[in-house]
């Protein structure tokens, strides 16, 4: 069974998993674009092509992405540091309502644009994310 400490605990390692994507997104909107571009690629699966982060457009987008990656890992953490004490079970509701909600968008958005394989690095997102949160913490220690 889980405790309070390790979800409490787990809950760092969920708002790392969100938030890393931010700044890669961040740089490419600011004309460094290769770490995202190397990480299109290899979301986009075998054989993909990925976005040079030279138009417009997809700078924007990029930036727009970076940000709100960073802003939900932000909110997990302040989550776990300044509410999770006062209740537990409504953290643990949280992270799992917006990680459903992000793969429940995200999976068939990358299967209407032909990037299907990203389903598969989605599942696996997920589930790092959601870790143990995906049931109740027993009763025992408290962070």
């Amino acid at each position: 069974m889980t405790t309070h400490l390790g979800h409490k605990n787990w809950l760092i390692v969920s708002a790392l998993a969100i938030a890393a994507f931010g700044p890669v997104f961040a740089l490419a909107a600011a004309g460094h674009p290769g770490l995202a571009r190397w990480t299109m690629e290899f979301l986009n699966g075998p054989g993909g092509d990925a976005e040079p982060f030279t138009d417009g457009t997809a700078r924007f987008v990029s930036a727009l992405t970076g940000g709100f990656l960073l802003g939900w890992g932000a909110m997990v953490l302040a989550l776990r540091q300044w509410v999770y004490d006062l209740a537990p079970e409504g953290v643990r509701r949280s992270l799992l309502a917006s990680a459903a909600a992000w793969f429940t968008l995200d999976s068939p958005g990358s299967i209407a644009s032909g990037n299907a394989w990203n389903v598969s690095i989605n599942i696996a997102v997920l589930l790092l994310v959601i870790g143990p949160m995906w049931r109740p913490a027993h009763e025992g220690a408290r962070g």
